[in-house]
């Protein structure tokens, strides 16, 4: 049994979301080594060239391309079968990861040697994948009761809690939400949707006041000059370096906040540095695409040639654009400080990777539709 589709026809991809995931992955590279270029040079406790960061990422890139390729030509009906053991295997990364070594006091990362794989990133592609594949086949038993909703209800509870474990608030946060507009979207009651949320308000509650930096956290996005120097150091550079920007920004490469003043600027906080050389022009540019990728995604998930295909697409296209615009509104203080990454531009091998893989498999949908227009 082959798992590939040798025979697709790429005329009939979508072409516009093809050249902007092109456009967000060059675009993505150049800030990045905007942003890190100085950093890495000037780092005290390794000896990096200007390019290191660049330079590694450029070869996950490669590696994402090569996935997202393969994503492409994979015939996904005959792949249904890996969904659940890969389900349970996601589970197992996850509750290794705990057992990890910290980093920065969170364990979020499994040491390969060669990279740090983030289990997180993989286990939001896994969700959609299972939620596309259980609703598929039990359309009628989600339509009639409560009770064909206990394993993917529980099965995003345990994921979510061990992800919170490692600790992590933003990417479970962001995979509940991704979660609900998937249940709506699979014709989930309205009423069990509402339940499901106002039963995840506790432990929302629960988790904000887990950790006093949380609470520090809210309150700095809420009033952030009132402590400047502690807990919304970031937010407040990060607010700098977007106002300073102006309507056409100080040049590529001309960034002062990047200059070690905007902690993790490579990371969590490249959107501000390209906000900061680009201006209000480059800013909305960045989001532009992004809002692009959501508007073909849903397009292509409306047009799937299956119940199946047209989840995967949902839940792809939500959880890239809405990790994009949580960290954009983080960065101008419309959310709290959280460790979200900006898809295609922050660094880091896990989610540059699984990112093409997933647009990879967006793609692949696209050549399996109903005619888009």
């Amino acid at each position: 049994m082959s798992f590939l589709k040798l025979g697709k026809n790429f005329r009939h991809m979508d072409h516009t979301l093809f050249f902007v995931i092109a456009a967000l992955t060059l675009f993505g590279l150049f800030s990045l080594y905007s942003v890190s270029a100085f950093y890495a040079a000037n780092r005290q406790d390794c000896n990096f060239d200007s390019l290191y960061f660049v330079k590694k990422q450029l070869i996950w890139i490669f590696a994402g391309i090569a996935a997202g390729t393969l994503a492409m030509r994979v015939n996904l009906e005959k792949l249904r079968p890996l969904i659940k053991p890969a389900v349970i295997a996601t589970v197992i990364l996850l509750v290794i990861t705990l057992f990890c070594p910290p980093v920065k006091k969170v364990r979020r990362w499994i040491p390969l040697g060669f990279m740090n794989f983030q289990a997180s990133e993989l286990a939001k592609i896994m969700l959609a994948l299972y939620f596309a594949d259980y609703f598929d086949r039990n359309l009628s038993k989600i339509l009639n009761g409560w009770k064909g909703l206990v394993k993917p209800f529980g099965l995003t509870a345990v994921m979510l809690i061990l992800i919170s474990l490692q600790p992590d608030l933003g990417a479970p946060i962001l995979m509940f939400g991704v979660s609900l507009f998937v249940f709506f979207a699979a014709g989930v009651k309205v009423r069990y949707i509402v339940l499901t949320a106002l039963t995840a308000v506790p432990a929302g509650i629960y988790e904000l006041f887990r950790h006093e930096y949380r609470i520090k956290r809210l309150k700095a996005m809420l009033s952030p000059m009132d402590s400047a120097v502690e807990q919304s150091h970031q937010l407040v550079q990060s607010l700098l370096a977007v106002g300073s920007g102006g309507w056409f920004g100080k040049g590529p490469g001309a960034s002062q906040l990047k200059l070690l003043y905007l902690p993790e600027a490579h990371t969590d906080y490249i959107f501000p540095i390209m906000a900061e050389e680009l201006g209000l022009v480059g800013a909305l540019f960045i989001t532009l695409l992004f809002f692009m990728f959501l508007v073909r995604g849903l397009k292509i998930s409306q047009n799937a040639s299956s119940f199946f295909y047209s989840i995967v697409a949902l839940g792809i296209t939500l959880t890239i654009t809405f990790q994009a615009f949580f960290n954009i509104g983080m960065s101008i203080g419309l959310l709290p400080t959280k460790g979200v990454g900006l898809p295609f531009f922050s660094y880091g091998g896990s989610s540059i990777v699984l990112t093409l893989f997933s647009a990879g498999l967006l793609l692949n949908i696209s050549m399996n539709r109903n005619m888009i227009k």
